[in-house]
């Protein structure tokens, strides 16, 4: 029982997607069911977020009252969860009863400081803390790309060549200063780059790998579906 349903509550609502997809949801025995369900799927969705953040205090607060190795960066983790979402959530009106609740602890002045707008604690912390952050770690996250490239593009066959030629013209078709530098030996060079090799060859490539992925993830649903992949019930 505990595989059978899940396997048909999944096989239902994938024919449901499916119908709604292929077929018009006026005509069809259907009707707007599809909507129903994609609605459900954000309700879902939703819980399996605050399902994440139950699991990393959970995680976190472990570790740090074991005090293993590195608790220092855990605690870290659980108070900026908690700075960023406790006065997120918090009422930014009297209006409601958690409101008045609210403002008889803190003063009515600071009701600016609560919830997600201009000025707000959430506001502040994401602007010049998180944003910041994120920043630095693409910023490190370049250099390590261009690492793995100049490890990756050696000159070892054709192919490798040819993909070691085309890295370096795009590359220095992406910079200003690579740009002047092309446009020393012709003025149409860029354009070349941009109509050839970006809208020729890579969107052709591109779209070969999208089609592939599309054909995986259809091939997985059908297998989901029929009850062969088992996975997201824990089992293989």
């Amino acid at each position: 029982m505990r595989t059978t349903v899940p396997v048909v509550i999944a096989f239902i609502s994938g024919m449901i997607m499916v119908v709604g997809f292929f077929f018009n949801p006026e005509r069809s025995f259907l009707g707007r069911v599809e909507e129903e369900v994609l609605q459900w799927v954000t309700i879902v969705g939703g819980f399996t977020l605050l399902l994440g953040v139950v699991s990393i205090v959970r995680v976190n607060s472990k570790v740090v009252k074991q005090k293993k190795a590195g608790w220092i960066f855990n605690l870290a983790t659980l108070i900026s969860v908690f700075a960023m979402a406790i006065p997120s959530m918090l009422p930014v009106t009297k209006t409601s009863n958690l409101g008045s609740v609210i403002y008889s602890i803190f003063p009515e002045s600071w009701g600016s400081l609560f919830g997600t707008g201009t000025g707000s604690i959430y506001d502040w912390l994401f602007n010049y803390l998180d944003a910041p952050m994120m920043a630095t770690m693409f910023a490190m996250l370049a250099f390590y790309i261009a690492s793995a490239a100049y490890r990756a593009f050696r000159a070892r066959n054709a192919e490798a060549t040819l993909l070691l030629v085309t890295a370096v013209l795009v590359m220095l078709w992406r910079i200003p200063m690579g740009e002047a530098f092309l446009r020393l030996f012709s003025d149409n060079i860029p354009g070349y780059i941009n109509s050839y090799i970006m809208n020729g060859v890579n969107v052709a490539v591109q779209r070969g790998i999208i089609i592939g992925a599309a054909l995986g993830a259809a091939s997985m649903s059908l297998r989901i579906m029929l009850g062969i992949e088992r996975t997201y019930m824990g089992k293989g």
